[in-house]
């Protein structure tokens, strides 16, 4: 029995694979590994010093052909401790203030461990009922968590940008149908009349030039779909925005009219809750009125801010979603599920079934019951088993340690607003929304004359480049990590709270750090 078992164990290593007894030791000493790691992350560098970790510095250091035979765990381990790591930017780092503050929770990290040798394929209910049924479940709990109507189904993809790609094929296909007037002696011969863009593509239907609409604030992902979809990166309009960075409803309602008058379609527009820059709010209920009017798509980019849609006093973020056609959420980016989870809610799911259904027969025995096939909903085939994580997290924080972690990131906002007032070598470049703060060092610099309010006031371009600095020097020296923007064509520092290991005395000791370095700059 004992030469069995050992035999058995040669196989394993013979073919891939480790020892159970070895693999339970490295999973304890990977346990302890994560356990160091978290508990002492903040005496790293967040950033990698670039006098030696510049371009190619890990790659010089790793060989330049995979190994030939096995190598040991703890060797394996010790390259992540001596290479990787060193050559990391630390975004669950506490001093990690930059974009929004991405986290890792301790029930995140628990969670991925899990589902990683759990290793199913989503695609269909047959091939893992369990995770298609918790993935609407879970899909469900945020739906109820962020007062969206219950008429709103979703799917989970990896992030934002995939799912308004999802939604605007759809959007595309439907002003195909609605819009193309092609009769049957356009067509090649032998061709069948079609408006459907699925079948027959946007050439072959005679479809119109189509339009999407959003602000000049919102994600670049608009454009990503646009090329994707062969719609146009120049068929993407963006709209300018009011003094609080929100999208001009006027002048969309105007440009709309103009690009119609012009032989042009307007398709989509695409509103957001929570911008990359600022974290603002457009005025969805408006945007949402102008799209019913002119039967136009309507998506809301809430990867941000729709986590705050669950706190009472931050509602106000989701008046008119329900006049939406689909809606993105990210949970993590202010939801603690570790990156990548994303959900895209569709009003009448059906109606992204419609378009990226396709069951090739090596398929079709494990799509027989009148299940959701998650499959169903988008390009990929392959899916991980996301809902897992965001099972766990969820489970182990509840609904109102979500709300109070939210309501921890508004408050050091506010705060830090508090100090940026206080110090009037800065201004706030933004109003504070979320955990989002815009501003910019404004003090006299002799680059450009003495300063605001001086006879030879300093030029906005040299305060640009002393802003810009500011970060790419706070970002070098490792201590903390921060990101800059432009708001009205001026560059802004702008910090990004949502790390659950960022405490008050984290953001004072970053707050200290800008100002030290602000003055630095200014004296050099």
């Amino acid at each position: 029995m004992q030469n069995r078992q050992q035999e058995s164990s040669n196989e394993l290593i013979r073919f891939g694979d480790t020892r159970p007894a070895e693999f339970r030791k490295q999973l304890h000493e990977l346990a302890d590994w994560i356990a160091d790691f978290r508990e002492h992350i903040d005496t790293l560098r967040v950033a990698p010093d670039p006098a030696l970790a510049g371009p190619g510095a890990v790659r010089d250091q790793l060989p330049k052909r995979a190994p030939e035979e096995g190598e040991q765990f703890e060797k394996i381990l010790a390259d992540v401790d001596q290479i990787i790591v060193p050559g990391m930017v630390h975004w669950s780092h506490p001093m990690f203030l930059g974009y929004f503050g991405w986290t890792t929770t301790a029930p995140g990290i628990l969670a991925e461990l899990l589902t990683a040798p759990l290793n199913v394929n989503a695609m269909t209910w047959r091939t893992c009922p369990a995770a298609t049924e918790l993935e609407t479940v879970v899909i469900d709990w945020l739906r109820q968590w962020v007062g969206l109507p219950q008429r709103f189904e979703g799917v989970v993809y990896d992030t934002a940008s995939v799912g308004i790609m999802h939604a605007l094929a759809v959007a595309r296909e439907e002003a195909a149908v609605a819009q193309t007037s092609m009769s049957a002696s356009d067509l090649p011969a032998g061709l069948p009349s079609s408006p459907s863009v699925r079948k027959r593509g946007l050439v072959a239907t005679g479809a119109p030039i189509f339009r999407i609409y959003t602000s000049d604030q919102a994600h670049s992902s608009a454009e990503k779909a646009a090329i994707a979809l062969g719609l146009g990166e120049e068929n993407v309009v963006r709209i300018p925005t009011d003094n609080h960075f929100r999208m001009d409803v006027k002048l969309l309602g105007e440009r709309i009219e103009e690009d119609r008058q012009n032989g042009l379609h307007p398709m989509a527009v695409v509103a957001t809750a929570g911008t990359t820059s600022t974290a603002s709010v457009d005025p969805v209920r408006d945007i949402g009125n102008i799209c019913r009017e002119a039967n136009i798509w309507l998506h809301i980019d809430a990867a941000y801010g729709g986590g705050f849609a669950m706190l009472p006093e931050y509602q106000w973020t989701r008046e008119g979603w329900e006049l939406a056609d689909s809606i993105v959420i990210n949970p993590h980016k202010t939801l603690f599920v570790p990156l990548d989870f994303s959900v895209l809610y569709v009003r009448d799911l059906a109606r992204l079934q419609r378009v990226f259904s396709l069951v090739p027969e090596y398929l079709r025995g494990d799509t027989v019951e009148a299940e959701k096939n998650y499959m169903d909903y988008g390009i990929q085939l392959g899916r991980r088993f996301r809902a897992l994580k965001a099972w766990v997290i969820w489970r182990s924080l509840g609904r109102a340690g979500v709300v109070a972690r939210l309501r921890e990131q508004i408050r050091l906002a506010n705060l830090l607003v508090e100090w940026i007032k206080k110090d009037e070598r800065f201004e706030l470049s933004a109003q504070p929304s979320m955990g989002v703060v815009c501003f910019r060092f404004v003090a006299p610099t002799r680059r450009g004359g003495d300063g605001p309010g001086s006879p030879t006031p300093a030029t906005g371009e040299a305060l640009d480049e002393l802003n810009s600095e500011i970060v790419q020097r706070i970002n070098s020296s490792g201590l903390a990590y921060l990101t800059q923007t432009k708001l009205r064509g001026r560059t802004v520092v702008r910090i990004g709270l949502g790390n659950v290991l960022t405490t008050e005395e984290h953001l004072r000791n970053g707050w200290d750090i800008i100002r030290e370095t602000a003055e630095t700059q200014l004296s050099s």
